[in-house]
């Protein structure tokens, strides 16, 4: 049985340490350790084998991804669909001329949390949370970001000031 994640919790942490972790990854940026990467991909595979996406989904419910002409091509012939018919039906073009789902959450999330296209998702679903990343001080206000939304995200940070 999947532990049942506090959305709200992390959101208060995230928001208590936002000045905190703030000035962590910015030493991260003006001083990186040789060693930085390595620590990184430790600390995503800790976090990740603690924490069950599927338990939360929250980026599915109210992110959306950006998506990418590969990736519409890529969904749409999953769906045997012609281009502009899934444009139509998902997508809209937001205010950086962006395409953007429609309406959130995730049309292709399941009530079980699980996605229904998931061998086929978005290039940003799958990079989703961007812990994982090499130089992870390049994407500090994305790390900052994304603290508020995931928990994976904000105990990333949490574990990684205790390794640096």
């Amino acid at each position: 049985m999947k532990q049942e994640i506090d959305l709200e919790k992390y959101h208060q942490l995230a928001l208590q340490k936002q000045a905190e972790h703030r000035k962590f990854l910015a030493s991260l940026k003006k001083k990186p350790p040789k060693n930085l990467d390595k620590i990184v991909q430790q600390v995503h595979t800790e976090v990740f084998n603690e924490i069950d996406c599927t338990a939360c989904a929250n980026c599915c419910k109210t992110l959306g991804p950006l998506f990418t002409e590969a990736d519409i091509t890529r969904i749409a012939k999953y769906f045997k669909m012609r281009l502009p018919a899934f444009e139509e039906m998902y997508l809209r073009v937001d205010e950086d001329n962006d395409k953007v789902f429609k309406s959130m959450p995730c049309p292709f999330l399941g009530g079980d949390n699980l996605c229904s296209i998931y061998d086929v998702r978005p290039k940003a679903c799958r990079e989703f949370p961007h812990t994982d990343r090499k130089k992870i001080y390049q994407i500090n206000h994305l790390t900052m970001k994304n603290t508020l939304t995931c928990p994976a995200a904000y105990l990333f940070v949490e574990k990684l000031k205790t390794r640096v």
